[in-house]
């Protein structure tokens, strides 16, 4: 199996930096773990209906790296204006 190169994660993984990219290629992982991290971020409801497993190994090291990128509303500390909308 192919291991995601530099251009694989930044196809594949919009706003990611360089840390965050040699984080998940230091993984070893392959484009199809990568996809199944993507995956799992974006719907884990309907893969633990589906009878899928947990994510686990490097898949489960993607999904903790990439949850980093992407801040839910529970991760917003402020919890005021974004200083970009302050005057």
């Amino acid at each position: 199996m192919k291991r995601v190169t530099r251009d694989d994660v930044t196809k594949a993984v919009s706003g990611a930096d360089d840390v965050t990219i040699a984080q998940i290629i230091g993984t070893g992982a392959t484009v199809d773990e990568l996809a199944e991290a993507q995956a799992w971020l974006a719907n884990d409801e309907p893969m633990l209906n589906a009878g899928r497993p947990l994510a686990t190994g490097r898949v489960r090291e993607l999904v903790d790296i990439l949850s980093e990128l992407d801040p839910s509303e529970d991760d917003d500390e402020s919890g005021g204006i974004p200083a970009a909308e302050q005057t």
